[in-house]
């Protein structure tokens, strides 16, 4: 005796899994990803771009985003690349803001 039938279970599996699959791409892609990226503070930016803490200081002078949680300063890295990509069109053309 059968007490299930094994295509219906079959086929609920895949409606199911393709239900999260959807679900999970949906989330994926919305504006709320960009706000889990990571901060990186101070040291660990000028160590990704290879500058001094003074640079980077300066950078921030001028304009550079960041966040300051408290007494602590962080970047989205994101956000700093995106500026320093229109800093090297800006250069080529004219003078830097960075």
């Amino acid at each position: 005796m059968e007490i299930f039938n094994e295509q219906a279970l079959s086929q609920c599996v895949k409606d199911a899994v393709r239900a999260e699959l959807q679900q999970h791409f949906k989330t994926a892609g919305s504006p709320g990803r960009a706000a889990e990226e990571r901060l990186l503070s101070k040291q660990e930016l000028a160590a990704d771009l290879g500058v001094s803490l003074v640079t980077l200081t300066d950078w921030m002078k001028k304009g550079l985003p960041f966040l300051r949680l408290h007494k602590r300063v962080y970047f989205k890295k994101s956000e700093v690349l995106e500026i320093m990509q229109q800093n090297s069109k800006v250069k080529k053309g004219g003078k830097p803001s960075l």
